[in-house]
């Protein structure tokens, strides 16, 4: 049995991400007077998926969402986000609703998406079936290409952007505000193990080789929990590539508003960055893994994730052909940044928040598997009643501690994404010289 819980419990957080800033925000609302965060960086950390200029927020509706356990989970936490990016000021002022176009550009692929993705049936959409149907929903001379073969879906309400950095600094500022105590930078807040007695995990043990004990502990580390917890294969750290495109402060007011542009094989993108005036573009595929032979766990081969501010050049490729299909006059414009984002996938994709069961005072948080950031204003909320033991059914059923879902895991299935090579990739197979050399802010126009 896990220790009782009440306003004066000692709760650690492993990990001031996404999920562990939202939580430690949710808890101090709730009147937790003692919550500490541990972090190897400040937040917002370099390595978090969530430090990210830009990503998409979407809720709709498939016709799974009325029938399917997983898919009423998933709709149950995207239509609170949505409620949360529209009514918290913690996080109102990072949500820019203006709208998303999910596409495809061949038949397979367009028909997925009208099988899986959407139910047009539902919501505010408009089906986009040519070149100029596309072009007209931005203003002109953003959308240039040709759009070969491409169909889509424009969902103009409960759907756009988040300026997913910002709205962590503000979950981190306000939650501190509270009385959240932050420990964060090296070594003092990097995390090496947790800490065992009695076969019940009281807390964790940092770099520095301070032991924070706490009654309850909650592992909230992304990608990087793999490496606290054994798992049992449920998760898998998998990463995706981003780059931006330096643009003119005149070309940025023209690009502002823009809906979110998405091909499900092709890639995306979102309107400029407006510090820094870049173009954010991410090519689409079923991820990259970074397969090594694990000491830790016997030698075993894992994804094991590291931290890097370039991309493959063949990432690179992908986001120009991306380009040249929808804005071929930036398709040969100089990069000015570009970066690989972790996430950990769960063999279903669906969240995992639990009471780990041999270890009662252990919950996990982890398994955003790719839509863990648009989650973020409410993400908190559920992992909150998880720690009291009051999580909606709807949503305890499919989030479970569910190893049974990994027997005999397929490290490298694709989990029903596309583009690339649609394979998994590895990090290992990527010379050292089949990386992009970009010097940050030293691209010229």
């Amino acid at each position: 049995m896990a220790p009782a819980l009440n306003s004066t419990s000692s709760i650690l957080i492993v990990g001031a991400g996404t999920w562990g800033c939202s939580t430690a925000l949710h808890l101090a609302r709730r009147g937790y007077k003692n919550v500490t965060v541990l972090d190897p960086h400040p937040v917002p950390s370099p390595i978090a998926a969530g430090n990210d200029i830009n990503k998409i927020m979407e809720h709709r509706e498939s016709k799974d969402s009325e029938t399917d356990p997983k898919s009423i989970a998933f709709t149950t936490c995207s239509r609170a986000a949505l409620k949360g990016w529209k009514t918290d000021p913690v996080f109102q002022p990072y949500f820019h609703e203006t709208g998303a176009i999910v596409s495809g550009h061949t038949p397979a692929l367009i028909e997925h998406i009208k099988e899986s993705e959407i139910d047009p049936s539902i919501g505010t959409f408009e089906k986009l079936e040519t070149a100029d149907e596309f072009r007209r929903t931005m203003p002109a001379g953003v959308l240039t290409g040709e759009f070969t073969g491409w169909k889509g879906w424009f969902n103009k309400t409960g759907a756009g952007w988040i300026h997913a950095k910002k709205a962590m600094f503000s979950a981190f500022t306000e939650a501190k505000r509270l009385g959240v105590t932050f420990v964060t930078g090296p070594p003092q807040g990097n995390t090496v193990s947790l800490v065992y007695e009695n076969g019940d995990v009281i807390g964790a043990k940092t770099a520095d080789g301070t032991i924070h004990r706490a009654d309850h502990t909650i592992l909230s580390a992304g990608a990087g929990s793999d490496r606290l917890l054994d798992f049992k294969k449920q998760l898998r750290p998998t990463a995706w590539t981003l780059c931006h495109i330096k643009m003119t402060p005149e070309e940025a007011k023209m690009y502002r508003n823009l809906p979110v542009l998405f091909n499900i094989a092709k890639g995306f993108f979102m309107e400029p960055d407006e510090d820094k005036h870049e173009l954010k573009i991410c090519d689409e595929h079923p991820g990259y893994c970074n397969f090594v032979a694990d000491p830790e766990h016997g030698g075993e081969t894992r994804s094991i994730p590291f931290a890097k501010h370039q991309i493959p050049l063949e990432a690179e490729a992908r986001a120009r052909d991306f380009l040249r299909d929808t804005m071929p006059h930036l398709a040969t414009r100089p990069l000015a940044f570009a970066r690989i984002c972790w996430d950990a996938d769960t063999p279903d994709r669906a969240f995992l928040i639990d009471r780990h069961p041999d270890h009662p005072s252990l919950l996990v948080a982890v398994g955003g598997s790719g839509n863990g950031a648009m989650q973020m204003p409410t993400i908190g909320g559920f992992i909150s009643d998880a720690l009291e033991g009051k999580l909606q059914k709807e949503l305890k059923d499919v989030v479970r501690w569910r190893p049974e879902t990994a027997v005999d895991r397929d490290w490298k299935d694709t989990q029903d994404r596309f583009g690339g090579p649609n394979k998994v990739m590895d990090f290992q197979k990527i010379g050292e010289d089949e990386w992009t050399r970009i010097e940050e802010g030293k691209s010229r126009l």
